[in-house]
């Protein structure tokens, strides 16, 4: 089942990498926006959820958060975390820095405990805003599915100009604050021409490349994991324990703390 966020916050929900988790959803409430077009995505497909609204204001993000906030408060009811996720790349949001920023001060009055989290794609750190945003939050989980352009050209399927090379960079001079997010899976799909190619990014010719890019970024933290939620192309396959235990022990024997999720 394809899940679609109408509103700017939804949950709390709990999160296999992160808790209790309260979204914030800054992308339109009627489809899909993405920079991404990701096989294994549960919001499902880009052409099958054309967006016809605009996001929402920096405003409404913080008068729904807020009464959610305070509700929850008076409930009391706390989340771990504050996480933008949702309808896509919630960085693609113009003013995404204004609303990280909004977030960050309702958070400091309601729960100054709790952690505020962007998942990301990584396709907007060539905007200085974006970087400035993503480095004043707790935790920015930036994705990085493999290092294999043509994986990423038929997995991830940027949606425009995508530099894997600039990426790399840009998540290395953020200094040790990114939390490197992977998703890991076997399975093969179609390439739209009746040809059959294999998605398994398990193997050592795209793992062992992917550490020594690693290496470059020094990220704080590895969290990798695996299908979870139902994805919108059929042939893919949810990863065994077995095999993601060996991944997550070959990446810290290269020295990352890292998690894995199943």
């Amino acid at each position: 089942m394809t899940i679609i966020y109408p509103s700017p916050i939804f949950g709390p929900v709990h999160s296999r990498r992160l808790g209790t988790s309260l979204g914030i959803n800054v992308m339109p409430g009627d489809g899909k926006w993405c920079s991404f077009d990701c096989v294994y995505c549960e919001c499902g497909l880009n052409r099958e959820h054309r967006t016809h609204t605009p996001p929402p204001t920096p405003e409404e993000v913080h008068e729904r958060l807020e009464h959610t906030l305070a509700d929850m408060k008076a409930n009391g009811n706390r989340p771990d975390v504050l996480t933008f996720s949702g309808n896509g790349e919630p960085t693609l949001h113009p003013q995404f820095h204004i609303i990280v920023d909004n977030v960050l001060q309702l958070r400091d009055k309601y729960f100054s405990d709790a952690k505020v989290s962007v998942l990301s794609n990584s396709t907007q750190l060539h905007r200085k805003e974006v970087r400035e945003a993503l480095m004043k939050v707790d935790n920015a989980l930036m994705k990085l599915d493999t290092v294999s352009k043509e994986y990423i050209r038929l997995v991830d399927r940027p949606t425009g100009h995508y530099d894997l090379n600039d990426i790399i960079e840009h998540l290395a001079a953020m200094n040790g604050h990114p939390i490197i997010q992977t998703m890991f899976m076997k399975g093969s799909m179609a390439d739209g021409h009746g040809n059959f190619f294999s998605v398994d990014n398990c193997k050592d010719e795209y793992i062992l490349p992917y550490i020594d890019a690693l290496k470059r970024i020094r990220p704080r933290q590895v969290m990798i994991y695996t299908l979870d939620r139902e994805w919108p192309v059929q042939g893919l396959e949810k990863v065994d324990h077995y095999t993601m235990d060996l991944i997550g022990e070959k990446i810290r024997s290269a020295g990352f703390d890292t998690q894995v999720s199943y």
